[in-house]
């Protein structure tokens, strides 16, 4: 039957009124979301609250937080802003296309531009772009996306289709009924975006950082200006000054912004090499990945296939090839898939002769072969050891095992005779192994990441590949025809390295059962049949290369199909876990320290001996600098324990031994009769000598860069304190300031090894101690 489609005036009216594709996606971010987002924060409104009462009180010196904070937003907004344009431009490429009948001609159109009543060609491997009907062809749909569910589900003429499925095989023209917002998956979109997506571990631990600093410091600065105005009567300025110094101290300004440029910057790295993120999360997943399953075809050889040869099943005579062939060729032709497989074989068989059938099964993973049914006979085309019984599977072996052992995929076309298969003749298939693909896989195994094939091929082809691919323990196979129950999975995955004759909802249950183990589970995937389990995966990879209903559930795309990026991703994501890291640390010890100060200061009714210019002077010269250089040090090492609890172990010593150190200092200030000043600048000085020793424990071993960021650092004192000493409230302290000053922070340096020691102690024993309770 002949279909024109819409005509291009009727495609102009819908665009008019509106009726088009287009559905706003809600990881969009627009240039004002960026703008709002990185003005409008709580701490950028808690640092102008107190900018205006440091204004009323006439404290214009201890503004100094001021340049580093807009500073702060302007660096936030410029790299995401950059981030945006190269993710932006990448992210086009990402669309998918169809090809739709107008002004009866097939024309290629992206998915959001097309229009209601189009008429859509869909393939396999194809998403269903909006809801429609079938109205000429037949399919094999999976509508696991949608419901969950994974069964395939045939639809012919006048079956509803529903957008957001995804097609297993079979061909065919559907019209278009709902579009955009009005279609079934945006309907879900909307529902799911009443469901608030959980952020990584690292950003929801600083996000827990964040929000209990933000909470307390309001309490904790009022207390402060109370104790000092109400109780210790000092001035307005005084009583003021003295607050602003502690919650300035409190708030970790640079950790949020540092983390979020962190991310974009690596998200735009990426992008530049052809990786797209649709989830920011996968980075840091697959830098904390224990294991990586990979299918064989597109990800350990190349996409490309190529026929190898084509022989005659034994006790078939050479005289009858030609019929053979032809009739295979016939076949091919019939079969309406476009799986990578039959898209070879039509190449090489183009041919407009074709079966005249009363049934066609296109391929289907469940069962590994396709099958026609003509007033001739039935013919079938698939897997030799699903089709062939044991007997003539074994007669065959002697023409199939050798090109098996070479790695190479062999397929029987095959006749029904008497209920039973007869071979005909044998396809042998050949990928080609990627050429970096040992240095890849050596890669991951030098960074402590499992390798295991899970592949629909037969598994003594896939183990071979897997071996010269130079994959661990390949040589452990195990044929999942063998597995009926998913109990046995669960112990199997433990055994096993490559896994052959994969059915859809094994490599799913495969996943399922890693990461039963609590580990970290990477997918790679390019076609329909590795969707549910990219779905059950932590990460998920497609290939550029692959189906678009892959691509689509995936959380990284790689463009170019390199699987050799995956060394950049995982690369990115350690550099973004360890530096963050260490950087938080750096700004938690200012934190903590912060906190314990103030809270002495309350309990204890002395003055808080920090000014807030003081204080911005430790922020951006012993934190906030040295932070940002080390975030931009490559930094491959695997990060095994919480966020939270590391900062926060590395940080505590640190910040415990500088408010020994200040209160010691100030108890024998008050013996000298020292002017407040001088003890102000001594506190401010042991302040930084504390930085300095949790910087060089955090950053140990020292190297060159390593070494440069401290100079840097030390540099930056050293200015400030000479010729910016008015900016920041340094005063010229007295010789018995500076011997107290000197005696300090020597016994800084002692005291802190015994607190880690005993700070350690306490995080190996209190979980024991813990368990021992629970018990």
């Amino acid at each position: 039957m002949k279909y024109n489609g819409l005509t291009s005036d009727e495609v102009k009216e819908l665009v008019k009124n509106g009726k088009t594709n287009y559905v706003k996606r809600q990881s969009n971010q627009t240039y004002l979301s960026i703008f709002v987002k990185n003005i409008f924060t709580y701490f950028n409104f808690i640092f102008g609250f107190i900018s205006v009462l440091l204004i009323v009180a006439g404290a214009y010196r201890n503004l100094t937080f001021l340049p580093v904070v807009i500073a702060n937003i302007f660096i936030g907004i410029f790299q995401q802003i950059r981030s945006k344009i190269v993710l932006d431009r990448l992210s086009l490429l990402d669309k998918s296309e169809y090809y739709v009948l107008r002004d009866g001609k097939e024309v290629k159109v992206s998915m959001d531009d097309l229009v209601l009543g189009d008429l859509v060609k869909v393939s396999s491997g194809k998403q269903i772009p909006a809801d429609g009907i079938v109205i000429d062809g037949d399919l094999l749909v999976n509508e696991s996306l949608l419901t969950g569910e994974a069964d395939e589900i045939e639809k012919s003429i006048d079956d509803e289709l529903k957008s957001g499925s995804f097609i297993i095989s079979g061909e065919a023209y559907i019209k278009l009924i709902r579009v955009g917002a009005d279609s079934y998956s945006a309907k879900l979109m909307l529902k799911a975006k009443e469901i608030k997506e959980q952020p990584s571990e690292m950003v929801l631990s600083i996000n827990r950082i964040v929000k209990f600093f933000g909470i307390i410091i309001i309490p904790i600065g009022a207390l402060l200006f109370s104790q000092s105005y109400f109780i210790k009567h000092l001035t307005y300025t005084e009583s003021i000054v003295s607050a602003v110094g502690a919650v300035i101290g409190m708030i970790p300004e640079g950790m949020y912004l540092l983390t979020t440029v962190a991310l974009a910057l690596s998200a735009m790295r990426l992008a530049k090499k052809e990786v797209l993120l649709h989830d920011m999360r996968s980075v840091e997943t697959l830098a904390r990945v224990d294991v990586l399953c990979v299918d064989k075809t597109g990800t350990i050889t190349e996409s490309k296939m190529t026929i190898d040869d084509i022989v005659l099943a034994n006790g078939i005579n050479e005289s009858e090839f030609n019929d053979i062939e032809k009739a295979f060729s016939k076949y091919v032709n019939t079969i309406t898939d476009t799986n990578i497989t039959m898209k070879v074989l039509k190449e090489k068989y183009q041919s407009d002769a074709i079966f005249e059938y009363t049934l066609m099964k296109n391929f289907d993973s469940k069962v590994k072969y396709s099958m026609i049914e003509t007033s001739d006979g039935i013919y079938k085309f698939g897997a030799p050891d699903v089709l062939l019984d044991s007997e003539v599977y074994k007669n065959n072996e002697e023409t199939i095992i050798p090109y098996m052992n070479d790695g190479k995929r062999v397929l029987v076309f095959c006749r029904e005779v008497d209920g039973s298969n007869v071979p005909l003749l044998f396809t042998v298939l050949v990928n080609k192994i990627r050429k970096n693909a040992k240095e890849i896989f050596s890669y991951f195994e030098e960074q402590g990441v499992e390798v295991k094939v899970i592949s629909g091929d037969n598994p003594i082809t896939v183990s071979k590949v897997a071996i010269v691919a130079g994959i661990k323990n390949a040589e452990k196979y195990i044929d999942m025809n063998t597995i009926t129950l998913d109990s046995e999975i669960d112990e199997i995955v433990k055994k096993y390295t490559v896994f052959g004759r994969v059915k859809p909802e094994q490599k799913k249950q495969i996943i399922k059962s890693l990461r039963a183990l609590d580990l970290k589970v990477a997918m790679t995937g390019d076609g329909v049949n590795d969707i549910l389990a990219m779905k059950e995966a932590d990460c998920s990879i497609a290939m550029g290369t692959g189906s678009d209903a892959a691509r689509e559930a995936s959380k990284v795309v790689l463009m170019d199909s390199d699987f050799a990026h995956m060394k950049n991703i995982v690369s990115e994501g350690r550099r973004n876990i360890n530096n963050i890291t260490r950087s938080a640390t750096l700004f938690l010890y200012k934190n903590i320290f912060s906190i314990i100060l103030a809270l002495f200061s309350i309990v204890s009714f002395f003055v808080y001996p920090l000014s807030p210019s003081q204080v911005s002077l430790v922020s951006a010269f012993n934190i906030g600098l040295p932070a940002f250089l080390l975030a931009l040090e490559a930094n491959e090492k695997k990060q095994k324990k919480k966020f939270i609890r590391t900062t926060i172990l590395r940080a505590l010593p640190s910040a415990i031994t500088t408010f020994i150190a200040i209160i010691g200092l100030m108890k024998f200030a008050k013996l000298f009769d020292l002017p407040t000043n001088d003890i102000s600048t001594a506190c401010t000085y042991l302040m930084l000598v504390g930085g300095y020793i949790i910087l060089y424990r955090i950053i140990r071993p020292l190297n060159l860069y390593r070494n440069m960021v401290i100079f840097i650092s030390i540099i930056g004192v050293f200015i400030s304190v000479k010729y910016l000493h008015t900016l920041f409230d340094i005063t010229k302290v007295s010789i018995q300031s500076t011997g107290l000053c000197i005696l300090f922070a020597i016994a800084q340096a002692s005291v802190i090894r015994w607190i880690s020691l005993i700070v350690d102690k306490l995080d190996r024993n209190v979980p024991k101690i813990a368990d021992r309770f629970k018990n």
